[in-house]
C-alpha cells in the first residue's frame, strides 16, 4: 500500500476531465458519498538505466496524484461540510484549468471515529498520495496512527487541537487550521475588552473542547476575568438541562459555548433558562460559528441571537490571497465559509508539494510540504506558484487562509480570527479581526 522514492524520472502524458457538480447537492448532507469534481490522469512512465543490484525491489508510483478526503458528511459537523468539500471541487477545476492535474477520492468522516475509520481504509486501498481531513479533532486522533504509520501525509483545514502541535506523527501531519492555543487567547481578548467579569465556559468534553477549554480559561485568568464555572458535557448528549442549571447557579455575566451543531439545543435551552443572549453576553468559539444559527436556534424569530459574538479563524486574512471569496461565493453562493479558504489551502499545498518534488509519491510528498509554505519566493494562486515551479525557482505558497509560514510541526506559527456579531435581523456581521502569535 506504501510508495517508496522513485529512483527514475516520470513524463506524464494526460487527459483532463472535469466533472462539475451543482452548489445544491443535496449528498454533501447524507450518509452517502459527496460528489465530487476529479480530474482522471492516463500517464506513461520512462524508467532510467537501471541502477546497481540491491536487496530491495525497485520503487514505483502510479503517476496519478490521488487525494482522499475524510470530510463531515454526516454527523454533529454536516451542516458545514459544503464549506470543506466545495473548495476542493473549485480546486479541481482552477488546477486543471491551469495545466495540473489532481484526482479527488470522497470519504464521510462524521464526527464518528467509526465512520472515519472505514473511509480511511479505502482511502489507503486505493493507494492515495495524501489524505485532507477530518474535520473534528477528536475524529483525527482516532485515525491519524493509521495515516501517518502508513506514510501518507494527512492535511486537516480545521483540527484546531493543540495535542497536534507535538503529536508524534513522523511528520506525517499538516494543519493549516491554527491551533487553539492562539484561539483562546484571541477569544479571552475579546471577552476581556467586552469588559465581562465572571465567565461560564461550556464544552465538548473531547480533544477540541477540553483543549480549547483550557487554553481560555488560562488567558481569561491571566487577564482578571473569573471563571466560574467550566462545565463538560458529553458529545452525544441531546438534552442540556443539567448544563444549563450550572450556568444559572455559577450567576455569570457571560458564557462561552464550545460546540459543534449541538450548539443549537444548548442555545435554546438556555434561552428557556433565563441565561440567553437577552439575558446575559453569549460567546461562540468556531465550532458554534456557522453550525448554529438564528434560524436553527428559532425559525420564527431572527433576533433570537441579537449580541451573540462568534469567532472563527479567517477567511480572508491580511497577507492572503484576496480573491478567493469572491471566487468561492460565485462557485457555491449559499455554501458556509468556516475553514473554507483553509480547506482549499490543504489541496493547493498538497499538489504544489507533489510538483516541487517532482512525483506522486506521498513519502516526497511529505518531505518538500512544510518548505512550500515557506522561504521562498512569494505567490499566492496555483497558476502562479506552479509557474514558478516550472522555472525552478524555490516557492513560499501563501494562500487564501492567509502566510501558511508552516513551523516545523506542520501548521500555522499565527492564527488569523474575525469576530463576528449577530443582530436582531439574524445577519451576523464581522466587527473585528484577531492577530496572535
Amino acid at each position: 500500500m506504501n510508495k517508496r522514492l522513485k529512483l527514475f524520472a516520470v513524463l506524464l502524458a494526460f487527459a483532463l476531465v472535469a466533472t462539475a457538480c451543482g452548489d445544491d447537492d443535496s449528498s454533501d448532507t447524507t450518509a452517502g458519498p459527496a460528489a465530487t469534481t476529479t480530474t482522471t490522469v492516463a500517464a506513461t512512465t520512462t524508467t532510467a538505466a537501471p541502477a546497481t543490484t540491491t536487496t530491495e525491489p525497485p520503487p514505483t508510483t502510479d503517476g496519478v496524484l490521488k487525494i482522499g478526503y475524510v470530510l463531515p458528511q454526516t454527523g454533529a459537523l454536516a451542516v458545514i461540510v459544503d464549506a470543506l468539500i466545495k473548495p476542493l471541487e473549485m480546486g479541481v477545476e482552477e488546477i486543471t484549468a491551469a495545466g495540473g492535474q489532481v484526482e479527488l477520492l470522497p470519504g464521510d468522516s462524521g464526527t464518528d471515529p467509526a465512520v472515519a475509520g472505514v473511509t480511511v481504509d479505502q482511502h489507503l486501498n486505493a493507494d492515495v498520495d495524501a489524505i485532507i481531513g477530518p474535520a473534528s479533532s477528536n475524529v483525527a486522533l482516532s485515525v491519524i496512527d493509521k495515516i501517518t504509520g502508513s506514510q501518507v501525509p494527512m492535511c486537516s483545514p480545521s483540527n484546531t487541537g493543540a495535542i497536534f502541535t507535538t503529536y508524534d506523527d513522523g511528520g506525517y501531519y499538516f494543519r493549516t487550521a491554527p491551533p487553539d492555543n492562539l484561539q483562546g487567547e484571541a477569544l479571552a481578548e475579546v471577552i476581556t475588552e467586552d469588559g465581562r467579569s465572571s465567565v461560564a465556559i461550556v464544552y465538548r468534553n473531547e480533544e477540541y473542547g477540553v483543549g480549547l477549554k483550557n487554553a481560555l480559561a488560562k488567558f481569561l485568568g491571566d487577564s482578571g476575568v473569573t471563571v466560574a464555572a467550566e462545565i463538560a458535557y458529553a458529545i452525544d448528549a441531546t438534552s442540556f438541562d443539567a448544563e444549563v442549571a450550572g450556568v444559572v447557579a455559577a450567576g455569570v455575566d457571560a458564557a462561552v459555548l464550545i460546540t459543534f451543531g449541538e450548539g443549537v439545543q444548548l442555545t435554546q435551552a438556555m434561552i428557556e433558562a433565563g441565561v440567553g443572549p437577552a439575558d446575559i453576553a453569549i460567546y461562540g468559539a468556531d465550532g458554534y460559528r456557522d453550525n448554529v444559527t438564528p434560524e436553527l436556534v428559532d425559525p420564527d424569530d431572527p433576533a433570537v441571537m441579537d449580541g451573540v459574538k462568534v469567532m472563527a479563524p479567517s477567511v480572508a486574512p491580511p497577507g492572503g490571497e484576496p480573491t478567493f471569496g469572491e471566487r468561492f461565493a460565485t462557485f457555491a453562493p449559499d455554501a458556509p465559509t468556516v475553514f473554507s479558504a483553509h480547506t482549499f489551502d490543504c489541496l493547493v499545498a498538497l499538489v504544489l508539494a507533489s510538483e516541487v518534488a517532482g512525483t506522486d509519491d506521498p513519502v516526497a510528498i511529505q518531505a518538500v510540504l512544510n518548505d512550500v509554505t515557506r522561504g521562498g519566493t512569494k505567490c499566492f494562486t496555483y497558476a502562479e506558484c506552479t509557474a514558478l515551479v516550472a522555472a525552478g525557482d524555490d516557492i513560499d505558497y501563501d494562500g487564501a487562509s492567509g502566510a501558511l509560514d508552516f513551523v516545523d510541526a506542520g501548521e500555522p506559527a499565527v492564527g488569523v480570527y474575525n469576530v463576528f456579531l449577530f443582530d436582531e435581523s439574524g445577519e451576523s456581521t464581522n466587527i473585528d479581526e484577531k492577530i496572535i502569535g
